[in-house]
């Protein structure tokens, strides 16, 4: 007689528990993140969103928004001083960035060779940037004033006759990227520097042998390989010098006795930033005031993407 297996009685296994979806895991590292994302909110996206929607309205900043469509923006296309604002500020840009940018390389080649001292220098050359700009300006309106000036005195010292720099248009233009110059000369050195630090030192050495001078050295080793720091240098100084707005205001207001400032006589110191403020905070019209700042935007993504390309460009 057959004996019958008996099957072991089946366990009911318990179900393994159903894993938290991730916002419920991590909730909490989310709300400690939270406070930058709520006050990026707040005081940076919404601005911005606000600004283009109010650039389709007119407001003087109490009564109800009117619609005005794109009439504000064909206003803009047409408006010479808002067109003039761009010269003056690509004018001011150019006349401070490029003497600014040559001026900071060989500061920075001349401390990654400075064997003593290296760190007081980098504070001393680091000390403009971070000076208030109103007193900034204030000190060079005393330097290039025309009466009792620094500039004019050595001017007369060397028999040369004095120049109204705060009263003729290239003047302004020369004084405010003079200012511009002095002010982020010392803060791009400091960025050269840490870029010249990344270049081995094998390959000065290498260069020194095979009889290559410092001229070549420098054109052949240094400056092709200082590109990746000198394309963020050019970018930022661009987005910087054209947004230029203290500089101008405080500069030329110190200098004038006229209340109706409007960035010197021509108009000729009043930048694309400057603009705007008088648009918007002067004439309250603050719908034309954000189709304005749109414009700048505009303007300033496209000079960066230029800049951008050439630099590119020469390193392929």
């Amino acid at each position: 007689m057959a004996v019958l297996e008996q099957t072991p009685p089946v366990v009911a296994q318990p179900s393994p528990a159903r894993p938290k979806k991730g916002f419920r895991k991590y909730w909490h590292l989310y709300a400690a993140i939270s406070p930058f994302y709520l006050i990026f909110l707040g005081f940076g996206l919404f601005p911005v969103g606000f600004s283009l929607y109010l650039s389709f309205h007119r407001w003087d900043g109490l009564g109800s928004m009117e619609w005005a469509g794109l009439s504000q923006y064909q206003y803009l296309l047409s408006d010479s001083d808002f067109w003039n604002s761009i010269g003056n500020t690509v004018a001011i840009w150019a006349l401070a960035t490029f003497p600014m940018i040559f001026l900071a390389m060989i500061t920075a080649v001349m401390l990654n060779s400075a064997v003593r001292f290296k760190g007081l220098y980098r504070v001393a050359y680091f000390l403009p940037n971070v000076t208030s700009v109103v007193a900034i300006a204030i000190v060079f309106g005393s330097i290039f004033a025309t009466n009792n000036g620094m500039v004019n005195a050595v001017l007369e010292g060397v028999g040369l006759d004095q120049v109204a720099w705060l009263n003729t248009p290239w003047g302004i233009k020369v004084t405010i990227a003079a200012l511009m110059t002095w002010q982020w000369t010392g803060y791009n050195a400091i960025i050269f520097l840490a870029g010249l630090q990344t270049i081995p030192s094998d390959l000065y050495e290498a260069a020194r042998m095979d009889g290559a001078g410092p001229v070549q050295t420098f054109f052949r080793i240094t400056l092709p390989l200082l590109r990746p720091t000198l394309l963020f240098v050019l970018v930022v100084s661009t987005v910087t010098g054209l947004q230029s707005f203290s500089e101008p205001q405080v500069l030329l207001q110190t200098s004038s006795n006229d209340s109706t400032f409007a960035g010197g006589p021509g108009h000729s110191g009043q930048t694309m930033v400057l603009y705007f403020f008088q648009q918007t905070f002067d004439n309250n019209d603050f719908g034309y005031g954000a189709a304005v700042a749109w414009g700048i935007f505009l303007v300033v993504v496209l000079f960066s993407i230029i800049n951008w390309r050439l630099v590119q460009r020469r390193g392929e």
